[in-house]
């Protein structure tokens, strides 16, 4: 019987060892082997044969650099030096934390930001908001330089009236290169000038003379009507804040969140003997 048992123990923890003995060996180093089951997931779907073959090659060559450079490292490694516990624990236990610090702010965080809040915080906090570049409100509309539409167009450009600006944006889609009618967003004045000419050394100065602007060269014809601007170094206006004070919001209340709970589970054991300091 214990010969039987004997005999038992050693196919059980031979199985493994079998059955990688049966796959294809793909490299070897020392005594680490690399098999064919260890390409599974590393090369995409689809990919090609050659491509394939690249990728295969270049999987076993890091593979045996990095076992060899282990090995080497083991061969001048002393054991304390090689022995990673405290920081493998360390590492296990932050991701416990992170993940269970995760799991509550998913079921407990309150995401709901109203705009009086981002007011609030935005005239709170203006220093934290001022520009880095010029920025403007404006239309602008590329027509093609023998567009029979200029004269049209750049009279309804200049006109506030609503039913002009339906009809702008009709005219525009059917007859303009390229044209941008919300004035209401903000954009960088160094983005509508890599796509209309401008030519200026000065942007503050340009942008404090300059209400309209008609330009042309051999292939079309721009039309700029600016709306409003702000100099770099002002304040930049809320709306180009909105997303980043609402993200801001949340980042506070989720570090308070996940310090109340610290702090709460800190209380309750102090307060149930839940740990002792000697």
């Amino acid at each position: 019987m214990k010969n039987i048992l004997i005999f038992l123990l050693i196919i059980l923890s031979s199985c493994s060892f079998f059955k990688k003995k049966s796959e294809r060996v793909l490299a070897r180093v020392q005594d680490e082997y690399l098999y064919e089951s260890e390409l599974k997931g590393k090369i995409p779907a689809g990919t090609v044969a050659k491509d394939s073959l690249v990728l295969v090659r270049n999987f076993i060559d890091n593979w045996i650099r990095q076992q060899l450079i282990i090995e080497q490292a083991k061969n001048n490694l002393n054991n304390e030096q090689m022995d990673f516990t405290a920081q493998l624990e360390n590492y296990q236990n932050s991701l416990i934390i992170y993940a269970y610090e995760n799991e509550l702010v998913r079921q407990k965080l309150d995401t709901l930001v109203p705009e009086d809040e981002i007011q609030t915080y935005y005239e709170a906090n203006q220093q934290s908001f001022l520009l880095k570049d010029n920025i403007v409100q404006i239309q602008y509309v590329k027509l093609p330089v023998k567009s029979n539409h200029a004269k049209q167009i750049k009279k309804l450009l200049a006109s506030d009236d609503p039913d002009d600006k339906n009809k702008l944006a009709e005219l525009c889609d059917k007859q303009a290169a390229d044209y941008f009618l919300d004035d209401q967003n903000w954009l960088l004045f160094n983005d509508l000038l890599k796509e209309i000419p401008i030519k200026t050394y000065n942007q503050e100065e340009f942008l404090k003379n300059h209400r309209e602007l008609e330009y042309q060269d051999s292939l079309y014809v721009y039309m700029v009507r600016f709306r409003d601007f702000k100099i770099k170094e002002s304040v930049s206006p809320i709306s180009m804040e909105r997303q980043r004070i609402h993200d801001i919001i949340l980042n506070k209340r989720k570090i308070d969140l996940i310090s109340r709970m610290q702090e709460d589970i800190f209380t309750k054991a102090s307060k149930n003997n839940g740990f002792e300091i000697y």
